[in-house]
C-alpha cells in the first residue's frame, strides 16, 4: 500500500539555533492537525547549493532562509519573484512539483500586515514615514511602504552610502537624511520605523532624539527581543500607537506555510504565546 508523503519544510541558516520559526510552524502544524514537519537546518555557505538541490528528493516542499543565505539563494533558484528581485533577497523557497525552486520574499508582506493589525487606524497616505536603517530588512520595509501608498520616506542610516543606494533603487519618494539630523525629522513622521539592530538585547541603544514624537504617530520596531524596546516605551509614553516587531516575524511566515502545507494559518494570541513561550 502506497502512503502519501509527509511534507517537510524548515529554515536554513548559519547559525540557525536561535530561530523562532520551528516553534511557530510547529504550533501551526499541531493546531491545524496537519501531518508535516518543520526543522532547523544549519548549512554552511559552501554547502548551500548542494543542500537545496537535494531537499526536494528528501520530501521537502519548501524552506525559509535566513542569514547569511538570503542573497545567495537567488542565484540558486530557477525562478525569483519580482518582489524578491526588488528587495535583493529571498526568505522563502518553494519546491515545485516540476522540480523548479522558486525564491520569494515575504518580509514586506509581514511588515505591512503586522502594521495594519497592530495599528488598524493607520492610513499610509496620512504623511511621511521616517525609517531608520538601510540594511536588508529596510529594503523590504521601504518597498512595502511605497506600494501601500506612503507619500514620502525620510530615510536615515549611520552609513550614508547605503541610504543613498536605496534612494537610487527606489526613487525620489525616498529622501535621505543625515544620521545626525534624524531626530530633527521625527516630528514630521506619521509613521516611525526602526529597522536597525540598535536597541536589541546585546546591542547598543538607539540614540536618535525622540523629543519630536507626535501623539498621532504610529511607531514600530522590527526588533522583538526585547518585545518592548526603549523606542516603543518612549513612544507609548508620548501617546503614540506602538507596534512591536514580533508580528512581522509571524505574518511573514503565513504565505510560506500556506504554500507548503495547504492551509492558511491565523496569527492570533495563541500564535504569539507559542513563539514567546
Amino acid at each position: 500500500m502506497t502512503e502519501a508523503r509527509i511534507p517537510l519544510a524548515g529554515v536554513i541558516g548559519c547559525p540557525v539555533a536561535h530561530s523562532k520559526s520551528p516553534q511557530l510552524h510547529g504550533h501551526w502544524l499541531k493546531t491545524y492537525g496537519i501531518a508535516g514537519h518543520y526543522v532547523p537546518m544549519q548549512v554552511e555557505p559552501d554547502d548551500l547549493a548542494e543542500t537545496i538541490q537535494a531537499m526536494p528528493k528528501m520530501g521537502f516542499v519548501g524552506a525559509n532562509v535566513t542569514i547569511p543565505h538570503k542573497e545567495a539563494v537567488m542565484e540558486i533558484a530557477g525562478k525569483v519573484t519580482d518582489r524578491a528581485k526588488l528587495i535583493g533577497a529571498a526568505n522563502t523557497l518553494i519546491f515545485r512539483e516540476d522540480g523548479t525552486v522558486m525564491a520569494d520574499n515575504t518580509d514586506g508582506y509581514g511588515f505591512i500586515t503586522n502594521l495594519h493589525q497592530g495599528a488598524p487606524d493607520w492610513d499610509p497616505q496620512t504623511g511621511p514615514a521616517v525609517v531608520l536603517g538601510a540594511g536588508g530588512a529596510c529594503r523590504a520595509v521601504v518597498a512595502s511602504l511605497l506600494e501601500a501608498g506612503v507619500p514620502e520616506i525620510l530615510l536615515s542610516n549611520r552609513t550614508r552610502g547605503r541610504a543613498d543606494q536605496l534612494h537610487k533603487d527606489f526613487g525620489d519618494r525616498v529622501k535621505v537624511v543625515e544620521w545626525v539630523q534624524a531626530g530633527n525629522v521625527i516630528e514630521e513622521g506619521a509613521l516611525i520605523v526602526n529597522t536597525t539592530s540598535l536597541g536589541m538585547v546585546g546591542k547598543p541603544r538607539l540614540r536618535v532624539p525622540l523629543d519630536g514624537l507626535q501623539p498621532s504617530a504610529v511607531v514600530t520596531d522590527l526588533i522583538y527581543a526585547p518585545l518592548k524596546t526603549d523606542l516603543l516605551q518612549t513612544a507609548e509614553d508620548a501617546g503614540c500607537t506602538v507596534v512591536d516587531g514580533l508580528g512581522m516575524l509571524l505574518h511573514q511566515a503565513v504565505p510560506g506555510f500556506e504554500r507548503w502545507f495547504g492551509h492558511r494559518p491565523e496569527v492570533d494570541a495563541a500564535t504569539r504565546e507559542a513563539v514567546l513561550g
